[in-house]
Parts: C-alpha cells; sequence; structure tokens
C-alpha cells in the first residue's frame, strides 16, 4: 500500500520467566513497530512491585535512554506499541495501561476495537465510573475493577464476557500474564517459548528477533493464564465463527510472519499469482510498489512470466513529521517517499502491482511518475479487491465517503489514475488463498458484509455476514 492511509491499531508483546523482560520486550515492541508507530509502553512486575514507562514516539524513540529500561525490573513485562483507532492520539492514551484494584496491580495492552464501547462506556458513566482516556480499552480495566468474582482470572473472564469486537489481549498482574483473543479471532496473537520463559506476540517476527521459538496461537476465545508454573488455557466466551482478518494476509502482518497458523509470505505470493491468473496483461515488466506489495509482486511475475524488476526506489528515512504548509511542497510528499528508475521504466509497457487502492491520490502521482519516466503503457493490478466499507475491528481506515471505490467504478478509477488498465483481485480469488481448513475470513471492507452488530454510519444499517474460506 502506498498510500499509508490505513494502519492497524497496535501490537502487544509480552514475556514471563525472564529476567532481561524488559531488553526483550523493547526488542519485540521494536519487530512489531509497523503495527503501530504513534507511541510504545512497557509494564514489568518486580515482586509485588510494579514499574511503567510509555511516551509518544517509535520505540527506538521512547527508550532512547538506556537507563529507561534498567529501571524496569522484574521478570514479567508486557509491551504496547499504537496507533490510534478508537481514541485521540494523546499522552493520556498510550498503552499499557496500568491500575490498581482490590490492593493489586493489573496493566492490559489491547490490539483491536470494541464495537460496544459507547454503550459500555454510559453505563460504567451512570455508575460512577471516572473515565481518565479516552480510549476503549480502559472500559476493560472498568469492566474488571467492577466485577465482584473471587480472582482475577476470573474477573478477566468476566469482563471479556461483556465485550463485543475485535481484541487480542495482553494482561499482567503481579505475578502472571493472561492472554485472551476474541471468539472471532479478528487479530492475530501467537504462544512462544524462549530460554524456559513463555513470550506472547501479535506476530511472530517478534520471537524471531529475540530468537524465541513458535508454538502455537491463542485460539479464537481462548484465555491463557501464564505463570512460572506454566500455562492454564480456557475457553469462558460463547463460541463464534471465526473471522479472522484477511487485511492482515494482504498487507499489515510482516511477510517474515506467521499468523493465523500459516506464513504471509506464502499467502502474498498466492495473492499474487491469481491476480495474474484472473488478470493477465502483455507487458515488458512487472514492478512492485514497495514495500507492502513486494511479495505479491513475485507472484504476480511468477504466474505471469513477465519479469520482475525494482522501478521504484523507496525512501525508508521518511519521518512522520514532513509536514509543510505551502501546497507545493505537499505535492511533493510522493517524490520524497518514492523515486523511479528511470533504465528500467523507459520505453517498457509496465504492470504496476499494490495490495490495495484507498483514496486514490497517491497511486496516482505514482502512475504520473512512472509516465514520466518514460514508461510506454502502465497497467495497474491490485492484489485485493477494491475497498468499499469501513472496518470496525481494529483498523483505522477512511469512512465510505473518503474510499475511491465506494464512489467509483472500476473504469472510472481507471481514468481518474491515468492507467491503460486497472484490474482488482475477486473475492473468492482473495479468500481461496490460505490454506486454511475451516477458518472464514473477515472481509468486510471489500464486500459490506460484517460478521457482527457493528454502529450504524451515515444512520444506514450494515449488512451483516461472514465470507468461509
Amino acid at each position: 500500500m502506498s498510500e499509508g492511509m490505513i494502519h492497524d491499531q497496535c501490537g502487544v508483546f509480552g514475556i514471563l520467566g525472564n529476567r532481561d523482560a524488559a531488553r526483550l520486550t523493547y526488542l519485540g515492541l521494536y519487530a512489531l513497530q509497523h503495527r503501530g508507530q504513534e507511541s510504545a509502553g512497557i509494564v514489568t512486575s518486580e515482586g509485588g512491585q510494579v514499574h511503567l514507562h510509555k511516551g509518544m514516539g517509535q520505540v527506538a524513540d521512547v527508550f532512547d535512554d538506556q537507563n529507561v529500561l534498567e529501571r524496569l525490573k522484574g521478570d514479567i513485562a508486557i509491551g504496547h506499541t499504537r496507533y490510534s483507532t478508537t481514541g485521540a492520539s494523546s499522552l493520556i492514551n498510550i498503552q499499557p495501561f496500568l491500575i490498581t484494584n482490590r490492593d493489586k496491580y493489573l496493566a492490559v495492552g489491547h490490539n483491536g476495537n470494541l464495537t460496544n464501547s459507547l454503550e459500555l462506556r454510559k453505563r460504567l458513566d451512570a455508575r460512577g465510573s471516572i473515565f481518565q482516556t479516552t480510549s476503549d480499552t480502559e472500559i476493560i480495566l472498568h469492566l474488571v475493577a467492577t466485577s465482584k468474582k473471587p480472582s482475577h482470572l476470573e474477573r478477566i473472564c468476566e469482563a471479556l464476557n461483556t465485550i463485543k469486537g475485535a481484541f487480542s489481549l495482553l494482561f499482567l498482574t503481579e505475578n502472571s500474564i493472561v492472554a485472551a483473543r476474541d471468539a472471532r479471532g479478528f487479530r492475530p496473537l501467537a504462544l512462544g517459548r524462549f530460554d524456559g520463559s513463555w513470550v506472547a506476540a501479535s506476530e511472530t517476527c517478534a520471537f524471531d528477533l529475540i530468537g524465541a521459538k513458535y508454538v502455537r496461537d491463542v485460539e479464537p476465545g481462548e484465555v491463557i493464564e501464564i505463570t512460572r508454573r506454566g500455562l492454564k488455557s480456557i475457553f469462558p466466551m460463547k463460541k463464534a465463527q471465526s473471522a479472522c482478518c484477511i487485511f492482515e494476509y494482504i498487507y499489515f502482518a510482516r511477510p517474515d510472519s506467521k499468523i493465523f497458523g500459516e506464513n504471509v509470505d506464502k499467502v502474498r505470493r498466492r495473492l499474487g499469482r491469481q491476480l495474474a491468473k484472473e488478470h493477465p496483461v502483455k507487458a515488458d515488466i512487472v514492478i512492485g510498489i514497495p514495500d507492502s506489495a513486494n511479495t505479491a509482486t513475485l507472484g504476480f511475475a511468477e504466474a505471469s512470466g513477465i519479469p520482475f524488476e525494482i522501478g521504484l526506489i523507496r525512501n525508508h528515512y521518511v519521518g512522520r513529521t514532513f509536514i509543510d504548509p505551502h501546497q507545493e511542497i505537499r505535492d511533493l510528499d510522493v517524490r520524497v517517499k518514492f523515486n523511479p528508475v528511470r533504465g528500467v521504466l523507459s520505453g517498457k509497457r509496465v504492470v504496476v502491482v499494490d495490495d490495495s487502492i484507498v483514496r486514490g491520490t497517491t497511486s496516482k502521482k505514482l502512475v504520473q511518475m512512472i509516465r514520466e519516466a518514460g514508461a510506454k503503457e502502465v497497467h495497474f493490478r491490485v492484489s485485493s479487491p477494491p475497498i468499499i466499507s469501513p472496518c470496525f475491528f481494529g483498523i483505522d481506515m477512511p469512512t465510505r465517503k473518503e474510499l475511491i471505490a465506494a464512489n467509483m467504478s472500476v473504469k472510472q478509477i481507471e481514468k481518474y489514475l491515468g492507467v491503460d488498465s486497472l484490474r482488482y483481485l475477486s473475492i473468492k480469488g482473495m479468500l481461496s488463498m490460505p490454506s486454511l481448513p475451516d477458518t472464514s475470513f473477515c472481509a468486510s471492507c471489500f464486500s459490506g458484509k460484517y460478521p457482527m452488530k457493528v454502529p450504524h454510519v451515515n444512520g444506514n444499517k450494515l449488512k451483516l455476514g461472514v465470507v468461509p474460506a
């Protein structure tokens, strides 16, 4: 995706039973940086005491002082890196959140989005709850704190049966970590082992960085209590049809991760191959929009027989603060991020592969750059279907009004982009690429059908439905 318009909410990482818990969590968050770049935080537990550090910015910026990690003592830790979906981007909303309840500490990090957060917040407000943030995650802590159940695990389970939506959660208590995933399994969450310690993370690429071994996924609807004695697994939530987010495979997850039980790289290559089968084209070279479309582009090149070339160079050192008030400077934003390789593109019939098109503004500028570099023809291929609906399950996505495919036909988008042809992967073709038995996927952003009740959009009721694999 070239446009930077869709963001996943968060990445979470936790470890129990290692004296370097804070440093390992820092490294784990570093590997998960792509899942959230607004803020980061780590909380540790040390014999009844907890230590917390969090701040705005990327992981390396928040923990730029080595002394910070030294102060985060303890052999239990959870960490969080965030991009806001529910709740503004501000200091008060940085996770993990930490509270004291019944003289015991409890912290939480959340990846996902609650669909009944407004309803629950009003109910808790009426009971006298005092909220310190605008994040839906704080609602979970209030529900745990007001539960009458005797143990922290039972209180957590009661809270999880009250909330609705997407959640992959890591809780930290003084002596344990509790990992939980919603009954539909919207967002990934994996378990691993490292030097006798248990680790949990949003993606397995975090395990690879520290040298941990992937064991298995936290199952949809599963709650796992991790203590020094081992694991306790329970399934306290009502069983539901799975609705794993297909967009994790298309764009969010790193290609070197394993999520929902399958390697992301393999699925993306299949998406590219299927795209080539569905929409063949005569061309001299195929190029990808770096970096997220690279793997699908390789699959397209393999299936089509068209040579893969590097036609665009991405500048990886562009900061998030590249903003200038002058329009003539703002129009250069794409050129700051990408530069065409003229020697590759000049005089060629070019296939451009991207994983998705959101608003279309950046895609249009990229096509213009490729033509200016001398391309004879430009054919755009997208390894996902048109995005026509917003997401309510942990993705920060523009409204339907802002989504180009919700307001234009493919032919109209083709003309707007200025390409010789534009083709998208079909929904059926996309959903046939993960080879997971008995697994259904949430494809609501492509189909407009949602696997559960969601808030109304612009006063209109939305369709319900889940698309099986």
